[in-house]
């Protein structure tokens, strides 16, 4: 008997979908007035945090409920990259992360995004705990990095408080930057080892 294709049209993709969709407002929130609005910017904060917490419920919601699908998997590390990508690149526009990190942590994403694309009816290669925890720790980061930490209309008693913060979110992001780098080595080992075993058998 064959096994009954599962719609695109359900909630999972929906969030996946919302989600890609929230990228141009989560930027245009982040930038607005050079990065310098912090109603906006907490805007961005908003958005941002709504896109993590949508990404785990649609992958928990697809796995429970068997609504794999094709769009899904394409589109789901998509919607993540575009938005982790675009808080890359806003917050160094604004000057709150510096580019060569930018830079590095975008290549090592989206080479591991393609290739896992690339190679995904050939080569199962899935998250492992060192992929999950990067995640965990490069979202808090830019996301404690996306707040009018310091923003200069803000009551004198938050300075301080509001500097000590951005530079412990910077600290995780060095964190996060190792973890990022670390984990794609991994996973680039894992493709080489599948590919040898499937030339071996």
């Amino acid at each position: 008997m064959a096994e009954q294709k599962v719609s695109n049209w359900n909630v999972p993709n929906l969030l996946t979908t919302l989600r890609i969709v929230l990228v141009p407002f989560f930027g245009w929130a982040l930038l607005a007035d050079g990065g310098d609005n912090a109603v906006l910017r907490t805007l961005a904060w908003v958005i941002f945090v709504a896109a993590m917490v949508t990404d785990k419920i649609d992958g928990d919601l697809a796995r429970k409920h068997g609504l794999v699908t094709d769009f899904g998997k394409i589109a789901d590390p998509i919607a993540d990259k575009a938005i982790t990508g675009m808080a890359f690149i806003g917050l160094s526009i604004v000057g709150d992360i510096w580019w060569w990190v930018t830079i590095v942590v975008l290549l090592r994403e989206w080479s591991v995004t393609l290739l896992r694309l690339s190679i995904l009816k050939k080569v199962v290669i899935p998250a492992d705990r060192l992929g999950k925890l990067k995640t965990v720790v490069q979202a808090v980061a830019l996301g404690g990095l996306v707040l009018p930490l310091r923003d200069k209309e803000l009551a004198e008693w938050c300075h301080t408080p509001g500097e000590v913060l951005f530079y412990a979110f910077q600290a995780c992001l060095a964190v996060a930057v190792v973890l990022t780098l670390w984990s794609g080595a991994a996973f680039f080992a894992g493709v080489w080892r599948q590919r040898d075993a499937l030339r071996a058998a």
